[in-house]
């Protein structure tokens, strides 16, 4: 069962943070959520290496930055593999 887990960050984070959650290796899928909507949905291929996902992500990255510039503050829900 995978868990899930959430982070509340300002607009000028969001980037960073998406990055740093996909570099951490373990994710299957990120959401954007802004005022209880999802903005963005970010499935990432389950063991796929990170320098792939990385490049596969690259343009979701560049629309969420131009999202991130539009909002103060957003969530988001990392949903990670069970490592158990």
């Amino acid at each position: 069962m995978p868990v899930t887990e959430k982070f509340t960050v300002k607009g000028n984070e969001v980037v960073e943070k998406v990055k740093q959650l996909i570099h951490e290796g373990n994710i299957r899928k990120v959401r954007l959520i802004h005022e209880k909507n999802t903005i963005f949905e970010i499935p990432l291929t389950v063991g796929a290496p990170v320098t792939v996902a990385v490049i596969l992500a690259a343009p979701l990255l560049a629309a969420i930055g131009a999202f991130a510039a539009l909002v103060t503050e957003c969530t988001i829900e990392v949903e990670k593999r069970d490592e158990s």
